[in-house]
């Protein structure tokens, strides 16, 4: 008997690292999970993927205090073939578990904390948490796996620095805030009230952006959701900004086309000839293409800051803030300043829209118009054929008359010679002016006869 194949499956295990069991072994696992009546039932081949993506990257469980350094960064396409061996040799580096082949999110301890690294679209991070020290807003950050073993996957876009800390009372609360920029403070309650959260949103001297969170009695899972967040937040509003100096640049692009377009259109309402027309028919056209080109470079971008944006707004309805007297929410500040950013990426994504519709109309009322200055042009060239070919025929008439007549004239000539000659011979006793005056009627029938013939072939398509 043949031996049967034996295949390896990969199986999504807790916290979302994945577990190879051979094709038995999950046969036997998934017969001890079905035990009851759902056994009989066959299962969907992606029902275990989709039940595991809920839990494939879970709230860490936090408790103060705790200094957390967060990185992203994004990488194009040649730095995420490079970026497996660069994580596995990070966290084999620093006495971890290396992550399995494929996965995207990987979580353990190292010989200097915890280490969380992230796979997403466009960006991966890195998340470090460890003990603080005396004062985690303002000390130097040690490398920590950030130090001679680590090289960076890609461009650094967000570095967050994060210390969460038991409550040190009223006063020491204020002290810690005197680190942050006074001008751009944000202070408020999360977590309904079980903790405060405190940050500027400005670079410090080494360029992290620093958080500080207060723990007022949240458990360990609330904690990590908190944290988590406040991450997503630190990243997604950098990620979302990306399309500001994008959308910034097409503006003058954008104007300019407009500008253009509208002298297009008044170009239009003043053309007439068919000519003028097709040139401006030609100017839309290369003007639609550069829209669309310009548009499709940038559509990417765009809609992915319209989708970050709305993970900021979701993000920040999830940490629940309640301001405290003398401060504005977090919310508050990023509704004020990313705001009009976004407000100008939505807009330049409008405006091409709009603009690429004008364009689409302009081009067909003009095409509409080319198309009715072809047919009077080829009505009137139709109109000319036939006066042509009326013409032609009246020609033809005349030319079929004469040739008739000369035609008979020769016919008549060769007669007149062939009277003379039977004549002279005594064989014929009729004089040749007779003769031939008697044969011109014949003649003449003959050839009209033999004309209208050859005119009736040639009417009914005949080759000869």
């Amino acid at each position: 008997m043949a031996r049967r194949p034996h295949f390896r499956y990969l199986v999504v295990g807790p916290g979302g690292a994945p577990v190879t069991k051979s094709k038995r072994d999950a046969k036997d696992m998934k017969t001890e999970a079905r035990s009851g009546f759902l056994a009989a039932f066959e299962d969907h081949p992606l029902r275990d993927t989709v039940l595991a993506e809920v839990h494939a990257r879970p709230f860490p469980l936090l408790k103060p205090p705790l200094r957390v350094i967060h990185l992203g960064f994004i990488i194009d396409r040649d730095d995420a073939r490079a970026l497996p061996a660069m994580v596995a040799g990070l966290f084999r580096a620093h006495g971890g578990e290396a992550p399995a082949a494929g996965a995207r999110y990987h979580r353990t301890t190292i010989d200097c904390g915890t280490l969380r690294w992230e796979q997403h679209s466009e960006i991966t991070t890195f998340t470090w948490n460890a003990e603080p020290g005396a004062d985690p807003l303002c000390e130097t950050v040690p490398p920590g796996p950030f130090g001679a073993h680590f090289t960076a996957p890609g461009k650094l876009l967000s570095a967050q620095r994060l210390a969460f800390l038991p409550d040190p009372g009223e006063a020491g609360f204020e002290r810690m805030l005197s680190c942050f920029d006074q001008r751009s403070l944000s202070v408020a309650t999360v977590a309904q009230g079980k903790a405060l959260l405190a940050t500027d949103l400005q670079k410090d001297g080494e360029g992290f952006v620093r958080y500080l969170v207060v723990d007022r009695g949240m458990s360990p899972a609330r904690a990590g959701s908190v944290i988590l967040r406040l991450h997503e937040l630190e990243t997604y509003r950098n990620l979302a900004l990306l399309g500001l100096p994008l959308a910034q640049g097409l503006m003058p692009s954008l104007a300019r086309m407009e500008a253009e377009l509208g002298e297009i259109t008044n170009a239009i309402r003043e053309s007439q000839d068919l000519q003028d027309n097709r040139a401006l028919l030609a100017r839309l056209s290369r003007l639609a293409g550069e829209l669309e080109a310009e548009a499709t470079s940038a559509s990417y971008r765009l809609s992915a800051t319209r989708a970050y944006e709305e993970v900021i707004n979701i993000r920040l309805d999830a940490l629940d803030e309640q301001a405290q007297s003398g401060y504005g929410t977090l919310a508050r500040f990023l509704a004020r300043r990313i705001g009009p950013a976004m407000r100008t990426c939505h807009s330049v994504e409008q405006r091409q829209g709009r603009l690429a519709d004008k364009i689409a109309r302009a081009i067909e009322l003009l095409r509409a118009r080319v198309d009715i200055d072809l047919e009077q042009q080829n009505g009137e060239l139709l109109s000319s054929m036939n006066r042509r070919a009326q013409l032609q025929l009246r020609l033809q008439q005349t030319v079929e008359g004469l040739s008739i007549g000369a035609v008979s004239y020769y016919l008549l000539g060769i007669i007149g010679y062939a009277a003379k000659g039977l004549k002279e011979a005594g064989l014929s006793p009729v004089k040749p002016e007779v003769a031939v005056g008697l044969m011109v009627p014949v003649v003449l029938g003959l050839v009209y006869w033999m004309t209208q013939r050859i005119k009736k072939h040639h009417a009914e398509g005949g080759d000869h």
